[in-house]
């Protein structure tokens, strides 16, 4: 993969990640710096299917995308070193996660994630997700890294 180049858009995302449309929840990277933290966005438009809708209600964005987005948004960090590119990450657990308000068509979810352990095979990110600077969904994600193809059967 070459050098990245910010911002990253969609088809770059692409190559980081292994998540495609309609699973992949991020549509631009805006900031990152190796091993710390990284900065992603998420336009929300009112032809996505999986918005919540109840009668009497506008439609939000669920809360396990925002979840998922954040996730995501954090595996782009650890998956763009060079020595982690060959990898896969796995979604491990979510500890402290707490949902403060909704998300609706029309407005951008901007996505953070901080490194707060990093080891070789396992780490731990603290996610946070805002609307013009508002605190939508924040929480702490674990996850390990292991090969992108299984070890042949015995």
């Amino acid at each position: 993969m070459d050098a990245l180049t910010l911002p990253l858009d969609y088809s770059a995302i692409e190559r980081i990640l292994p998540h495609r449309f309609p699973f992949l929840f991020v549509d631009r990277v805006t900031e990152l710096e190796p091993d710390r933290r990284i900065v992603g966005v998420k336009n929300i438009t009112g032809t996505e299917k999986y918005l919540a809708h109840q009668p009497g209600e506008a439609p939000a964005l669920p809360p396990t995308i925002m979840t998922e987005a954040i996730a995501q948004v954090g595996a782009i960090l650890i998956l763009s070193k060079a020595e982690n590119r060959d990898k896969l990450i796995f979604f491990m657990g979510i500890d402290r996660v707490r949902y403060r308000g909704a998300v609706h068509p029309g407005e951008v979810l901007e996505i953070e994630a901080r490194v707060k352990r990093l080891r070789s095979k396992m780490g731990q990110l603290e996610g946070c997700a805002r609307v013009n600077g508002r605190v939508i969904v924040e929480g702490m994600m674990t996850f390990a890294l292991g090969p992108a193809t299984p070890p042949p059967a015995p």
